[in-house]
């Protein structure tokens, strides 16, 4: 019965069996589905749903793995939800990032880069979670990416991915961790690592000056497909324009109805100011 299921969706196998598979549908209600789909017209999928068999929700979860495409389920995951790009592939956000991300292949990445900054003047927790949503779509393009949490004052990543922060980088720019031991494949997704901040250093400027952390750069660019680096306020620190003038390039980052224009042009001057080259600006917000 199983092999007489089709669909015109595309990619590789149907949605029929996919849903059987994922044991979304029994045999019988497929058989069902099959008798209206040859009545209305409809697509497996739009009919299964009609007859109240499966959700919208479901759909989803059959096509992202139908493409390959890394998708989690609301309450199966300890990654926080603000990963919309791990929650919500179809959702016009993450077509943003999408968009955001082909951009930066683009006019960054195609030329030889392999490692971006995102800066802001104060976006703080809205930069954070850009950037990791950033690091999601491009994993899921099958990209090597690694996300390295460079703000050091106030480092988020690990509470957005669920993972320990008991060594990161800055362990490593102290000598006390060696960058493999440090960096942690985040299992939900195929192809993502993150390096944390690590142990809460007095010193977080200093550290960024180091020689050891231009090579770290070099080191990381040379392993990995695609690098990104988040970094702390500009408003705050120094930080941010150090680590952009070593990875080169940088996306900067305004919070949506709190980053003042002059604010804006200041982030900018300062970047510009390093030899970074901007590769445009978004204006995030917390989701």
């Amino acid at each position: 019965m199983n092999a007489a299921i089709h669909s015109n969706q595309p990619g590789n196998g149907n949605i029929g069996q996919l849903l059987l598979n994922a044991g979304k549908i029994t045999p019988a209600q497929a058989e069902k589905i099959l008798h209206l789909q040859k009545e209305s017209g409809l697509r497996f999928g739009e009919a299964a749903i009609k007859l109240g068999f499966i959700s919208d929700a479901d759909i989803q979860d059959v096509l992202a793995h139908q493409f390959e495409y890394p998708y989690l389920v609301s309450g199966q995951s300890k990654v926080s939800e603000k990963l919309v790009a791990a929650y919500s592939p179809f959702d016009v956000r993450v077509e943003a990032l999408r968009s955001l991300r082909s951009q930066v292949l683009l006019s960054w990445m195609e030329s030889g880069h392999k490692s971006v900054a995102l800066a802001s003047y104060d976006a703080d927790t809205a930069s954070d979670t850009l950037a990791a949503n950033l690091a999601v779509v491009f994993s899921q393009l099958g990209e090597r990416t690694l996300l390295v949490d460079a703000n050091l004052r106030a480092p988020h990543q690990h509470h957005l991915f669920a993972v320990e922060n008991r060594k990161g980088l800055t362990d490593v720019l102290a000598g006390r961790s060696s960058v493999a031991d440090s960096i942690q494949k985040i299992t939900d997704f195929r192809d993502l690592s993150l390096l944390t901040a690590g142990t809460n250093a007095p010193n977080p400027q200093e550290l960024l000056s180091r020689d050891s952390f231009s090579q770290m750069v070099q080191e990381l660019a040379s392993q990995y497909d695609v690098v990104i680096y988040a970094t702390s306020p500009l408003a705050n620190s120094a930080d941010a324009q150090l680590v952009a003038s070593r990875v080169k390039g940088a996306i900067l980052v305004a919070h949506r109805h709190q980053t003042p224009v002059k604010g804006l042009q200041e982030a900018k001057a300062l970047l510009e100011h390093s030899q970074t080259t901007i590769l445009g600006a978004v204006l995030a917000q917390d989701v």
